[in-house]
């Protein structure tokens, strides 16, 4: 497995977020995490990329505990969190030639400041796929995109599966039957 936990739980305050959890994803998978707001999606996704401590249980990725500070870790886990930024005078071609990647994007020749919400989230999903990754984070990647983007969002995580071990936290029900293999209540 890429992706494993164990009894995972995670509290804030008095409050669990989620408790007892246990996950699996192989590569060639991808597991979809639905639920309320605040019912702890996010900071699942946080807690596999190493931006939160678990309070109980164990998880592993890549075969090793989530670190997002350690350039190994890094390299292994893309990701596309609620707070993934662009450099707001660089052009979507100059953030693809920054992360080492080239091609076209299909998006403007302007900075990324100038674009849509749509635009500017197609960018970092772009590069979030386009890099190599053994394991493939997204939460809310559907957010500010319209019913055509949607499609190819559902495309590009259908590809990245080929490879990789795929985490999305979603509320968009069409994406998830598109796409999970497994899906895990919160």
């Amino acid at each position: 497995m890429v992706i494993e936990a164990s009894g995972l739980g995670v509290r804030m305050g008095e409050r669990w977020l989620f408790r007892d959890l246990d996950l699996a994803v192989a590569a060639g998978e991808c597991v979809a995490v639905v639920g309320a707001n605040g019912s702890g999606k996010s900071t699942l996704l946080h807690a596999l990329y190493g931006l939160q401590e678990p309070t109980e249980g164990t998880v592993s990725v890549v075969g090793r505990t989530p670190d997002e500070r350690e350039p190994d870790f890094r390299r292994a886990v893309s990701v596309v969190l609620d707070d993934s930024a662009l450099y707001d005078e660089y052009t979507p071609e100059q953030h693809m030639h920054m992360l080492g990647l080239a091609g076209e994007t299909g998006l403007p020749d302007i900075a990324s400041v100038e674009m849509s919400a749509g635009q500017r989230r197609r960018l970092l999903l772009t590069g979030a796929v386009r890099r190599e990754h053994r394991v493939l984070l997204l939460d809310e990647p559907e957010r500010a995109l319209d019913a055509t983007a949607r499609g190819w969002l559902a495309e590009i995580i259908t590809e990245a599966k080929k490879t990789s071990a795929v985490v999305i936290a979603s509320h968009h029900a069409p994406l998830v039957a598109k796409v999970a293999d497994q899906v895990v209540r919160l």
